[in-house]
C-alpha cells in the first residue's frame, strides 16, 4: 500500500516526500561514483569531481532539512498523541457522564412508574360524581383532569367541615337538653322531697284530725 494512502497529513506527506527525494539523490550519486570509477593509478577528471561533488552537497542540504523535518514531525507527533489521550480522557468522562445520566433516567422512568401504580388514598374518597360537581360549580367546566380532582377534594373537604360544624352545633345543643333535663329532674326530685316533708308534718297534727 503506497504511503500517500495511509498519511493524510500534508506535513508529514511533505516529509516523506523529501526522503525519498533524498534518497534518489544517494542512489543517483552511488550510481554516478560506480560509472565514474578509475584504477588507484588514475585521476578523476574535474568535472566528475565538480559533479560528484555538487551532489554530495545538494544531498548534504536535503539531508539537514529531512532531519529538521524529522524533528518537527516527532514533536507534532507527540503533540497529537498528546491531544488524542486528552481527547479519549474527555471521551471517557462524556460517556461516564452519560452512563450516569442513562442509570438515573432509569431510576426517574421507576419512580415515574411506582408513582403512577401508587393506590393513592385520594382515589378512595366518596367524591361527588365529576357530573353533579360541574353542575353544582360550573366555573370549572374546562378544567383539565388534576385541576378538576383538586376541586372536587377542596369541595368535599368544605362539605366536611361544613357537616362537622353542624355535628359540633347539635352536640353542644344535645349536651345543653342533658343539662336542662338533670336540672328538671333535680328539682322534681326535691320537690317530692318537700311534699314528703309536708305530709309527714301535716299527718302527724293533731289538727289533721
Amino acid at each position: 500500500m503506497a504511503s500517500g494512502n495511509i498519511v493524510q497529513d500534508s506535513f508529514l506527506q511533505s516529509v516523506l516526500d523529501a526522503s525519498s527525494h533524498a534518497r534518489q539523490q544517494c542512489l543517483h550519486l552511488v550510481d554516478l561514483a560506480e560509472h565514474s570509477a578509475l584504477p588507484a593509478s588514475q585521476i578523476l577528471p574535474d568535472t566528475t569531481k565538480d559533479q560528484l561533488s555538487h551532489l554530495q552537497r545538494q544531498l548534504n542540504a536535503e539531508l539537514g532539512s529531512l532531519r529538521e523535518s524529522s524533528r518537527e514531525a516527532i514533536f507534532e507527533v507527540r503533540g497529537t498523541k498528546q491531544s488524542t489521550a486528552e481527547a479519549r480522557q474527555e471521551i471517557d468522562r462524556l460517556h461516564l457522564q452519560l452512563q450516569n445520566l442513562y442509570y438515573e433516567e432509569r431510576h426517574l422512568r421507576g419512580e415515574i412508574s411506582a408513582c403512577e401504580s401508587y393506590d393513592h388514598p385520594y382515589q378512595q374518597l366518596p367524591l361527588i360524581p365529576v357530573e353533579e360537581f360541574v353542575e353544582l360549580q360550573p366555573e370549572h367546566t374546562n378544567d383539565d383532569e388534576k385541576e378538576l380532582m383538586f376541586a372536587r377534594i377542596n369541595h368535599e373537604l368544605a362539605e366536611r367541615e361544613a357537616l362537622e360544624q353542624q355535628r359540633q352545633g347539635l352536640l353542644k345543643r344535645k349536651q345543653g337538653l342533658i343539662a336542662d333535663n338533670k336540672k328538671r329532674k333535680n328539682d322534681l326530685a326535691s320537690l317530692d322531697k318537700d311534699l314528703e316533708a309536708f305530709i309527714d308534718v301535716y299527718l302527724s297534727s293533731p289538727e289533721s284530725y
